[in-house]
């Protein structure tokens, strides 16, 4: 019997397939681009081997391609009589995840990982950020994502994909050393993976080592594929050093290329959250941002993720709103704000409304209830800055800079050092 690159038996009888599957997988894990065609060079050589078709309905899952992923979960599900318990549980597994059943397929996580840990594509699916524990939308996130994966160490090692994740789940919680010493082994063992390289970023960003960051980046970007899933984010993260170093040329130039609705080639999610993102932290710092820009990304929100329920995205959504003007959608996130952290998503939603309308003192309360626990929303540190910046920015908009200097003394010092919050 045939085995994954992981120790994992496989029902297919094709090494082809099985070669491009792991291959399929190691692209996957490394947000390299070609995954799809990996998977689909697997199905070429075995059209039954079932779980090439999850494979792709993951990596369709990323693309937002809703057609193609029901398509590949339901010959799956068509395949898995007959399989081994580990794939019949894969498959089940992956389909509540791709059905949206997020609380239920968290918990399959860790039931399947108790029995089959070295499942690499299960056991991903709650690791980063962005992952089943990431948006959880629960208390404790950070905490919960560091043990989770730290329990895995016994079983992956120096396993370049674990080492990068435990490196990331360790660097939200202020873990620097280790953090680096993780990412550096994963880096030498596969330097192609942009996780990996993101992961390297964080860390520069959490150091404070914003010029050796951005040059490193910029580097290993330049011969990054823009089909590559995590190209449009590993882009803020340019465009945001470029910002914050005074090279606004540049700024415009990555997110104009890269990042914008209209151009980018990036997950949903990535499109709206970095687009956002970066042109509201300009704004905090003092840039003129036109009009007409908020209206393509508030469009593009309203296109892309017209029910609440994904905090992370309702949240930029919502920046997006408000910047640009509509409030008819910016109500209704308010008054229908869902999912596991909805009470926070209503929360800054209507800070970012009190921001717009100029009501700071009215703003800061909001954004102050948010604080105490944001990391409910998803995203990394980095991301919900944004959230610690607007907070400041009422504050000194309402007369109290010194209050917004403190909450920025606090939270994220190099606010102050880098100036990244006008009016201080």
């Amino acid at each position: 019997m045939l085995t994954d690159a992981y120790g994992n038996s496989l029902s297919t009888k094709s090494a082809v397939a099985r070669d491009a599957y792991d291959l399929g997988v190691r692209k996957f894990l490394g947000a390299e681009p070609d995954v799809s065609e990996a998977f689909n060079q697997a199905l070429e050589a075995d059209d039954s081997f079932a779980l090439a078709h999850i494979g792709l309905a993951r990596e369709m899952q990323m693309r937002s391609q809703t057609g193609h992923v029901k398509a590949n979960l339901a010959r799956a599900r068509e395949l898995a009589e007959g399989l081994s318990d580990r794939e019949r549980s894969h498959i089940d597994t992956t389909g509540l995840l791709l059905e949206g059943k997020s609380a239920a397929a968290r918990a399959a996580v860790y039931e399947h990982v108790e029995e089959w840990p070295t499942d690499v594509m299960i056991a991903q699916m709650c690791t980063s950020v962005f992952g089943l524990i990431g948006f959880s939308g629960l208390p404790g996130r950070e905490a919960e994502q560091l043990a989770y994966t730290t329990r895995l160490t016994r079983h992956y090692g120096a396993n370049w994909w674990f080492r990068a994740q435990l490196a990331f789940a360790q660097l939200e919680v202020g873990q620097l050393a280790a953090a680096e010493a993780n990412i550096e082994t994963a880096l030498e063992a596969n330097p192609n993976s942009a996780h990996s390289a993101h992961i390297r970023a964080h860390l520069y960003y959490e150091n404070q080592q914003d010029s050796e960051g951005l040059r490193y980046l910029t580097e290993w970007w330049k011969d990054y594929s823009p089909e590559g899933t995590l190209h449009n984010h590993v882009s803020w993260h340019v465009g945001l050093w470029s910002l914050e170093a005074g090279d606004l040329d540049r700024m415009w130039q990555v997110l104009d290329a890269q990042i914008a609705p209209e151009i980018s080639h990036g997950p949903p999610l990535n499109v709206l959250t970095d687009a956002s993102a970066l042109l509201f932290r300009a704004e905090l710092m003092g840039v003129d941002i036109p009009t007409e820009r908020w209206r393509k990304i508030s469009d593009y929100a309203v296109a892309r993720f017209p029910k609440t329920g994904l905090a992370f995205a309702d949240v930029h959504a919502a920046i997006a709103h408000a910047r640009s003007g509509n409030r008819e959608a910016l109500d209704t996130i308010i008054e229908n704000a869902r999912g596991p952290a909805g009470d926070l998503t209503s929360t800054l939603a209507m800070g970012y409304k009190a921001m717009e309308d100029g009501s700071w003192a009215s703003a800061a309360e909001f954004f102050e209830d948010a604080v105490r626990d944001h990391a409910r929303i998803g995203g990394s540190n980095a991301q919900r800055d944004l959230i610690d910046f607007s907070l400041a920015a009422c504050l000194a908009r309402d007369g109290r800079r010194q209050e917004a200097r403190t909450v920025l003394k606090i939270t994220r010092p190099r606010a102050l050092d880098k100036e990244l919050v006008a009016g201080l």
